[in-house]
């Protein structure tokens, strides 16, 4: 079947859900208004803050390992049904207290977001593009019946709490503070339901680079057996339901020596996403000119802060409003369908320039390996690791990460 045939196939099976998608990611872009004005809102004057007394030793950053190692301080703010959010609270890192029968730990009525603050060498602390986390946040609370709130509200908050353990952020380069808000059910009996309370809270984490010895391409198992997202499911939603389901297969890729699995669907064999991150592939056409090519969101893809990121500076060199050295001068960027079959075909042809991933633990992850249906298509890797496309556009995101490339993306805590 030709590439054109499997388009028009695709266009007409998933329609609706492109459909669905756009007013999703409407929703995910517009202004937040609360769900229902009569409920209290997170309220930033309302802050209670009881600091630590005795300071936990800061951690050997040669050995630090990715979520292992919390600072002194959480946030946390609890809520009902009958009266909304309540106060805030900066507390001491702890245990939280919840009863057996939370709906959380029973129906998974659980979602996270994944952002990071960086220091630089002036000691000046910055967060990246942390608004797209915060619409992204309140799309999940909105997918599986939680509570919605003000984004700004709680941005405000988790600077509160940056300031106070800002000393946990090291000033080394490739370091920063990982920051996970979490939300839950809370709810105190069990049935399948929108839950009478909830939970949000904010833990900190100092991590270092993901690849601590330069970048290393990672092989992954092209995998027809499993699923990580169906249409009209969650794959578009950061819950942690999505995210167990993935060990077993994590498991079984590894053991036949692949780091990650690359999520195919449909008998077509479309790409998805590989592991946690979202996916790109970079071929050069027909007329020699290179196109970037990532899955469309369409209700199963995770509409990725990096991944938004890569597409944006791809697009701005393509017009020649902000050109990216590096970059090939024509450039095609493009979020449409694309297959196995595809990928094989300009492998074979000397027209794959590179695969990789994207996400915000590693930023970009090279792949130079991918194993499918027995086969094992050998991906070309730069000497250092990176493709021609992702290395330039990694170091523009690494520098406006860190505040060496102006940028309004990178905001001041």
């Amino acid at each position: 079947m030709s590439l054109s045939s499997l388009a028009l196939r695709w266009s007409a099976r998933r329609a609706p859900l492109i459909a669905r998608a756009t007013t999703l990611c409407a929703r995910y872009n517009s202004t937040y208004t609360p769900q229902t004005a009569a409920l209290a809102d997170i309220d930033p004057s309302r802050l209670k803050v009881t600091k630590r007394t005795d300071l936990k030793p800061q951690p050997d950053l040669e050995g630090l390992a990715f979520g292992r190692v919390f600072t002194d301080h959480m946030l946390t703010i609890p809520w009902t049904a009958e009266s909304g959010w309540d106060a805030p609270q900066i507390t001491p890192y702890g245990p939280l207290h919840l009863e057996p029968s939370s709906t959380v730990l029973h129906y998974a009525q659980t979602l996270f977001e994944g952002m990071k603050a960086y220091k630089n060498a002036e000691g000046k602390v910055t967060l990246f593009r942390p608004d797209m986390n915060m619409k992204r946040m309140i799309t999940s609370a909105s997918r599986i019946a939680l509570p919605t709130f003000n984004g700004d509200a709680l941005l405000d908050l988790i600077k509160q709490l940056i300031r106070l353990d800002a000393h946990w952020i090291p000033e080394r380069p490739g370091y920063s503070l990982y920051i996970r808000p979490t939300l839950i059910g809370t709810q105190r009996a069990i049935g399948v339901g929108p839950p009478d309370e909830a939970l949000l809270f904010v833990i900190l984490s100092p991590v270092g680079p993901y690849y601590k010895t330069g970048f290393k391409p990672v092989a992954l198992h092209a995998t027809t057996e499993y699923s990580r997202a169906a249409p009209g499911g969650t794959g578009a939603f950061k819950l942690g339901a999505n995210y167990a389901p993935g060990v077993v297969p994590q498991r079984e890729a590894a053991v036949h020596g692949y780091s990650q699995n690359l999520w195919l669907h449909g008998p077509e064999h479309y790409l998805t996403e590989v592991g946690t991150m979202n996916m790109f592939v970079a071929i050069r056409n027909a007329q020699g000119v290179a196109e970037l090519i990532t899955p469309p969101l369409d209700g199963m893809i995770l509409p990725g802060v990096t991944r938004d990121s890569v597409l944006s500076i791809a697009r701005e060199h393509a017009s020649g409003a902000h050109k990216i050295s590096g970059l090939p001068d024509q450039l095609i960027v493009s979020e449409r369908p694309v297959t196995m079959p595809e990928v094989k075909q300009a492998l074979k042809d000397g027209a794959l320039l590179e695969l990789f991933g994207a996400g915000t633990a590693a930023i970009i992850s090279p792949v130079d390996r991918v194993g499918y249906l027995g086969d094992d298509l050998i991906i070309p890797t730069g000497p250092d690791g990176l493709g021609p496309l992702s290395k330039p556009i990694l170091a523009e995101i690494q520098g406006r990460q860190r505040g060496e490339i102006p940028s309004s993306w990178s905001v001041a805590v």
